[in-house]
């Protein structure tokens, strides 16, 4: 089993580019394994979605008796014929709604004694319409707790179709689905009414094309006013389902399960955002899912959209950034989560509309997503049924925002994208993902870009510094001076009359640091320090404070705060051991004893300081001494670092280098992303 950590740290991600190929849809393996299941004959089931909620759908079909066989990535479901084998069970179903609502319906008319039940959660969310569509037939459905909640108990069924039967649509589509998937083991014409709106219609043509896949088909009226209705030109309603008599579930003998078109939606949106093209392989044009238009939504922000028949692409727009919107996504309920993350990169306001039924899905999402688009800066106006995201006011999105995930599996996967903005994220109970993609952050990572880092550390006096900030400089991107930092705290914690030994006060200092560098300057709180960080007393304490845990742990994340857009090189001890461990580039910059000895000396006389050769060059032996033996961080090369010796190097010449292994490396990557596309 898949283990993951009480919370997942994003790095800023600069781009996404590649290609990834998608896990099966959760809607089409739960649909599958039923119908199959019910079906006579075997089913060969090729791609099922491994996940939670496919999980649970299976271990349901055992307890009832049904026998699957696990062959590699297929699995084999030897159909009951619509008569489950065990007709007493008790189902314990999790979270899976894509589970939990049809075996409800099939069980309610199966003539046996059932118990049905789930997470808390799911006791939370509604089942009370297909209930009171059930009884209508006459099937013995009865709450064992709240009413119109789970669990639930069934016994056998007293079957009357004297008249159509009617379930509302503007809860769940799950209702409509679970009983046109129950209503063939009647063997008797059925007609079902859609009373008000019907949500998320395309999760019925799922539904419907499945079921015709295993012989049934379905007479529909009704779907002109539906069409109308999702095009903007009618109010929708009034779906009536026909299901012919006679009809049974007969085994298509091999099924294949598309990739995930909710899934998808992280993938494209990332391509719109950080630049693309990212190509999702598994759905296309040729789809049965209706949340392959999450693609049209794309468009309709200017984003560059290319499909195949088993492919879709996403590219940013040509020129501009992405265009606000105001769309109705009751076709398109989950993909549109990953939308309204989407409009934190719009140029204006974006409403997102008729998306009342995100409030019965595995958390209150219209809530949820409220709450955590705050925390990244957007403004959030929360409707009954809509949302409305304005991106922040200022330029940057609020970084290291730590985003709570509601034991919801699309909340923790929509928020990835937050790290587009140039800035870390915090995914907290990343494990959610679990309920339908497990490798999600893996796949995720396959396809993004960290904000690039160069890491540069090396002994004293080897001139890292100098190169690290001419590299900086020479591609415009941030620079960070580790070194420095440390003596800045020093400096406050003397200025404070601080102990420097005393690691309580100086951590609290060293996360409280007002810091800014500005080229060769540096200021503490609004001051130019750049010269008395270089005075005796306090590169002596800030050698004590940099073995003080709470000093370092304070300085990781200040460090780490440095990574912006478009990139960092990071010059000193540990920036490509520990504070970027994932640096794009890592430079081990030496010299000899001799050399770093006159460019000291040469240093100084500059400025007018006394010093001698022989005394500079025992002063450098000894401190390398103790730099690599030293308890805390001791001078060390990493594994991973490029060795560079500029013995015999000019400033530039060592400068030039670096540049050159960083861009090798740069193009490394994108040849690597072409070839994943």
């Amino acid at each position: 089993m898949r283990s993951f950590p009480p919370h997942l740290d994003l790095p800023p991600l600069a781009a996404a580019r590649g290609s990834v190929r998608l896990p099966g849809s959760k809607s089409i393996s739960n649909r599958s394994l039923l119908l199959a299941a019910l079906a006579e004959g075997v089913t060969e089931i090729h791609d099922l979605l491994a996940a939670d909620d496919v999980e649970r759908m299976l271990e349901a079909l055992g307890s009832l008796g049904v026998q699957v066989e696990h062959a590699g990535e297929r699995v084999r479901v030897h159909g009951c014929g619509g008569v489950f084998p065990v007709q007493q069970a008790d189902l314990f179903l999790g979270n899976a709604g894509t589970a939990f609502r049809p075996l409800t319906a099939v069980l309610a008319l199966s003539g046996g004694h059932y118990r049905l039940s789930g997470v808390p959660r799911m006791h939370e969310r509604p089942i009370g319409d297909l209930v009171e569509g059930l009884r209508q037939l006459g099937a013995d459905v009865r709450y064992l707790a709240a009413p119109g909640f789970p669990p639930l108990e069934v016994w056998p069924a007293r079957i009357r179709l004297e008249r159509p039967l009617q379930v509302r649509g503007d809860v769940s589509s799950q209702f409509v689905s679970a009983l046109l998937i129950a209503l063939p083991l009647l063997r008797q014409r059925a007609v079902v009414e859609v009373v008000g709106e019907l949500i998320s219609r395309p999760y019925v043509e799922i539904t419907l094309n499945l079921m015709a896949r295993f012989g049934v088909r379905v007479e529909r009226e009704g779907r002109a006013e539906e069409d109308a209705r999702i095009a903007g030109d009618g109010n929708g309603g009034g779906s009536r389902f026909v299901v012919p008599a006679g009809q049974h579930y007969i085994s298509p003998g091999v099924l294949h399960v598309e990739g995930d078109a909710s899934s998808a939606s992280y993938f494209l949106a990332a391509g719109a955002i950080g630049g693309g093209p990212v190509r999702v392989q598994g759905v296309g044009r040729a789809s049965i899912q209706g949340d392959v238009r999450f693609a049209d939504a794309l468009a309709a922000m200017g984003a560059r959209i290319a499909a195949g028949e088993n492919w879709i692409e996403a590219q940013a727009p040509a020129q501009g950034g992405l265009r606000a919107f105001d769309l109705d996504l009751n076709h398109i309920p989950d993909a549109a989560m990953t939308l309204a993350v989407a409009a934190l990169f719009a140029d204006g306001p974006c409403r997102l509309r008729n998306i009342a039924s995100w409030r019965v899905k595995e958390t209150d999402r219209l809530s949820a997503m409220a709450t955590e688009l705050r925390k990244v800066g957007a403004e959030v106006e929360e409707g009954t049924d809509s949302l409305t995201v304005s991106p922040p006011r200022a330029s940057r999105l609020v970084p290291k925002a730590a985003i709570d995930t509601y034991d919801d599996h699309r909340m923790a996967m929509c928020f990835a994208l937050v790290a587009l903005g140039g800035v870390g994220v915090r995914i907290n109970d990343p494990k959610c993902v679990a309920k339908t993609f497990p490798d999600f952050f893996e796949r995720f990572a396959a396809v993004t870009r960290p904000v690039p880092v160069i890491a540069i550390d090396g002994p004293s006096a080897s001139g890292k510094g100098t190169v690290a900030r001419g590299v900086a400089q020479a591609l415009g991107f941030e620079f960070l001076d580790s070194g420095a930092l440390y003596r800045l705290v020093a400096l406050a914690a003397l200025q404070a009359g601080v102990d420097p030994g005393d690691g309580a006060a100086a951590g609290r200092i060293a996360r409280g640091l007002e810091v800014r560098f500005e080229g060769e300057t540096i200021y503490l709180a609004g001051q130019v320090v750049t010269d008395a960080i270089r005075r005796e007393e306090v590169s002596l304490a800030a050698s004590r404070m940099a073995a003080l845990p709470a000093v370092r742990a304070a300085l990781l994340e200040r460090q780490r705060d440095f990574r912006r857009p478009p990139g960092l090189v990071a010059d000193g001890r540990d920036m490509g051991s520990t504070v970027f461990p994932d640096a794009v580039l890592k430079v081990f910059l030496t010299a000899s004893p001799g050399e770093r000895a006159r460019r000291r000396h040469k240093q100084l006389m500059e400025k007018g300081i006394d010093a001698t050769l022989p005394s500079l060059l025992q002063d450098i032996e000894q401190r390398d001494a103790r730099d690599a033996e030293r308890g805390v961080s001791p001078l060390v090369r990493c594994e991973d670092a490029r060795l560079l010796d500029t013995t015999g190097l000019g400033v530039d010449q060592a400068i030039q280098q670096v540049l050159h292994w960083y861009r090798d490396v740069s193009n490394g990557q994108d040849r690597l992303a072409e070839l994943r596309r």
